[in-house]
């Protein structure tokens, strides 16, 4: 069984870049796969903005290799020490957009805040069901809607 460690008192290694959360996009064998008829995914516009607005080191940006799941388009992980928040069909420019905008929010609040209410819909689980039961939610902390 996967556990999860406590920071200081389990993790031997230590890190100097401590950040709030990380937003990994998907970028594999489907998201944003334009040849294959699926939406784009803004990856440089990403990077670009990410760095402009100083977010790196405080709401890391990942543009990964298939995270899966393959039969939803576009999508997104959203990682804290509260959980993990999957995201898929992302596929209209400006919720790459609100997703910078609520990355800046979270930055200067220090904190993951609630995602932004248009991306209820979004919501994913790759897991199996029992493994949502054991939780009673597919939805960390930081996932109340505003």
């Amino acid at each position: 069984m996967l556990t999860i460690v406590e920071q200081d008192q389990d993790c031997p290694l230590k890190t100097k870049r401590l950040v709030v959360g990380q937003v990994t996009i998907c970028r594999g064998c489907c998201c944003g796969n334009v040849e294959r008829g699926l939406p784009e995914v803004p990856v440089e516009w990403l990077k670009s903005e990410w760095r402009k607005r100083g977010l790196l080191k405080r709401v890391q940006l990942t543009i990964s290799g298939c995270v899966g799941p393959c039969d939803v388009p576009n999508v997104v992980a959203i990682t804290s020490s509260s959980g993990t928040e999957w995201l898929g069909n992302i596929v209209k420019f400006d919720q790459y957009r609100s997703l910078l905008e609520w990355a800046a929010r979270c930055r200067d609040a220090g904190e993951m805040l609630a995602l932004p209410r248009e991306f209820h819909e979004c919501r994913i689980s790759p897991f199996s069901l029992n493994a949502s039961k054991s939780t009673g939610s597919c939805r960390p902390d930081f996932d109340r809607t505003q």
